[in-house]
C-alpha cells in the first residue's frame, strides 16, 4: 500500500507560514557627499497586515521606500517584495502594488476622471474595454464620485491626496504603500481614509502606511515599525510595542498643587499638574525592602502605599490609577524625539 504524503500545513507538516510581503536586510542609502539616510535597516512586513511606518519627517521613511519599490538604489543590503528581489524582479512584483509616494502627481489642466483615466492607460495588464468601470470605482471608494468633473488644479489639498490614493486603487493590488496619505485632510477625510484602509485590509491586501502621526498608526496600523535618524528602532506588532511602555500615574484632586509636593517626595517623577489633575512616573523598587544586596530587576512602586500617603497628607483624592501606556510613550522613550500625535 502506497503511503500519500501528508498536506503541508497538516499538524504533522506543521502550520503553513506566509512569506513576509515586504523584506528588507541590511538596507542602507548614502547619498553623494556621505550623507547616510538609511542605516543597516532590517525590516519585515507580515502578509495581510496594516504596517505603520512611523518617524519623524526627515528619518528616512521616504528614502526607505523608494529602495522597497526599486526607484532608488540602495548603496548596500538587499529589499524584496513578494519574496522577489527588488529592483530586479520590478516589472513582475510592480503590477501588484499600488503606491503614493510624496505626494500625487497629476494634471492640473484635466479632470479628475481623466487624470485617472490617463493613469490606468499607462498600465498595460489594464483591460481598456472595463477602463471606465474602474476609474468610477476608485473615484467613488475614495468620496470623489461628485467632483470628477472638476478640474485637479481646482481642488484642495487634501481632495488631490484623494485622487492619488485612487489610482493606486484602480486594481486591485497584494500591497498599497502610502506615504503620509492623511497629509492635507480635514479630520472627517482622515477618518475616511482610515476607514478605507480598515476595508483594504479586511479584502485581503497588505497596507505599508508610512506616518509621521503617532495617532493614526495607533488607530488603524496591526504592526508598527519606527525609524529615527535613518535607523530602524523597532518594530513589532502594535499592541506589543505599546504594552512594553509602564503608564503613568493619574490622580484626579481640587488639591494639584500638595498632590504634586506629596508625589515628588515619594519619588514620582515627570509631575504635570493642572486643573484639578496630577500625573507622573511611578518610582522604580528594585529588590525587596530593606534589602541593599538585592540583584531583582526594578518594579514600579505600589500605587496603593502612594495613595495611602496623598490621604495621610490630607490631599482631597477623587480619583486614582494608572494609565495604560500609548505608542506615543513607547516611541518618545525610544528616539528621544516628539512626534505629532494628531497633526
Amino acid at each position: 500500500m502506497t503511503q500519500q504524503a501528508e498536506p503541508a500545513g497538516s499538524a504533522e507538516a506543521g502550520p503553513v507560514v506566509a512569506a513576509p510581503v515586504i523584506e528588507a536586510r541590511g538596507l542602507t542609502k548614502r547619498y553623494r557627499g556621505g550623507q547616510l539616510a538609511v542605516d543597516g535597516l532590517d525590516l519585515t512586513v507580515p502578509d495581510g497586515s496594516v504596517f505603520g511606518f512611523l518617524g519623524p519627517n526627515g528619518s528616512g521613511k521616504t528614502t526607505t521606500i523608494r529602495m522597497l519599490l526599486g526607484l532608488v538604489q540602495p548603496t548596500s543590503g538587499s529589499a524584496g517584495l513578494f519574496g522577489r528581489p527588488m529592483p530586479q524582479a520590478a516589472r513582475a512584483v510592480l503590477p501588484h502594488v499600488g503606491a503614493l509616494i510624496e505626494g500625487p502627481a497629476q494634471y492640473g489642466f484635466l479632470s479628475g476622471r481623466d487624470n485617472l483615466v490617463r493613469y490606468d492607460a499607462t498600465d498595460p495588464t489594464a483591460d481598456p474595454r472595463t477602463r471606465s468601470a474602474r476609474v468610477d470605482a476608485a473615484l467613488e471608494r475614495v468620496g470623489l464620485a461628485a467632483a470628477s468633473a472638476k478640474k485637479a488644479k481646482a481642488y484642495s489639498l487634501g481632495m488631490k491626496q484623494r485622487l492619488g490614493i485612487a489610482a493606486a486603487l484602480l486594481r486591485p493590488r497584494r500591497l498599497l504603500v502610502l506615504d503620509e496619505p492623511t497629509n492635507g485632510l480635514d479630520p472627517q477625510g482622515m477618518r475616511e481614509i482610515r476607514a478605507l484602509v480598515r476595508e483594504l485590509a479586511a479584502e485581503g491586501t497588505t497596507v505599508f502606511l508610512s506616518s509621521h502621526l503617532l495617532d493614526e498608526i495607533e488607530q488603524v496600523c496591526t504592526h508598527a515599525a519606527v525609524m529615527a535618524q535613518g535607523r530602524l528602532i523597532v518594530q513589532g506588532p502594535v499592541a506589543e510595542l505599546s504594552a512594553g511602555t509602564r503608564g503613568r500615574l493619574a490622580v484626579t484632586t481640587p488639591d494639584p498643587a500638595d498632590a504634586a509636593r506629596v508625589l515628588r517626595e515619594h519619588g514620582v517623577t515627570g509631575i504635570e499638574a493642572g486643573a484639578g489633575r496630577v500625573t507622573g512616573d511611578l518610582p522604580a523598587v528594585t529588590g525587596d525592602a530593606g534589602d541593599a544586596e538585592s540583584t531583582k530587576p526594578a518594579e514600579p512602586a505600589d500605587p496603593a502605599d502612594l495613595n495611602a500617603a496623598l490621604v495621610r497628607a490630607g490631599v482631597r483624592v477623587r480619583a486614582f490609577g494608572v494609565e495604560r501606556g500609548t505608542l506615543e510613550d513607547a516611541f518618545v522613550a525610544l528616539t528621544g524625539e516628539g512626534f505629532d500625535v494628531a497633526g
